[in-house]
């Protein structure tokens, strides 16, 4: 199964949120409680699946 690419667009507390939660779930069990995510697997699709390809920000101090 391929991967879901993701592209972020704005890189604040949200998006830093988003990327830490995706990386500490990847090896999440589909029976886990994980907190603000119903359920771990979405179709085909699992967490560890997300992967993060770009960022763009206004400020190129927060893309690195």
């Amino acid at each position: 199964m391929s991967k879901v690419r993701v592209a972020i667009i704005g890189i604040g507390n949200c998006a830093s949120a988003l990327v830490q939660g995706v990386y500490y779930y990847r090896d999440a069990d589909e029976n886990d409680f994980v907190p603000g995510l119903m359920h771990v697997r979405l179709g085909p699709y699992h967490i560890s699946d997300i992967e993060f390809v770009a960022a763009f920000d206004v400020d190129k101090n927060k893309v690195g």
